[in-house]
């Protein structure tokens, strides 16, 4: 009986193991962040998707998100700083914010 999973070819594994990893994004290009990000992700340079995983990971420590509405999210002083001074922004307009932060 013929198996019902695809055979691959059996020397592309190893050959993919053993060859070094090169970012081929410039989206995993680690980035600096501003003063005023780097008070809430630290101030190693970071790559983008990290420093979005940190900044939520700040929002949901200090219970910033807006319960009624989750997409809102309510600025403390810290994040004030890297929204440009708003209290309430949504969760897709973060990213443009963090984008002026990060060189």
């Amino acid at each position: 009986m013929p198996s019902s999973k695809p055979e691959s070819p059996k020397g592309q594994a190893k050959a993919a193991e053993g060859a070094p990893q090169e970012q081929t994004s410039a989206f995993l290009k680690p980035l600096q962040p501003s003063p005023e990000l780097s008070a809430i992700v630290g101030t190693a340079p970071l790559p983008r998707p990290e420093v979005v995983s940190k900044v939520w990971a700040y929002i949901k420590t200090h219970k910033l998100q807006n319960p009624q509405n989750k997409r809102e999210i309510m600025a403390d002083e810290k994040l004030q700083a890297v929204f440009g001074g708003k209290n309430k922004v949504s969760m897709f307009e973060m990213n443009k914010h963090l984008a002026q932060h990060l060189k």
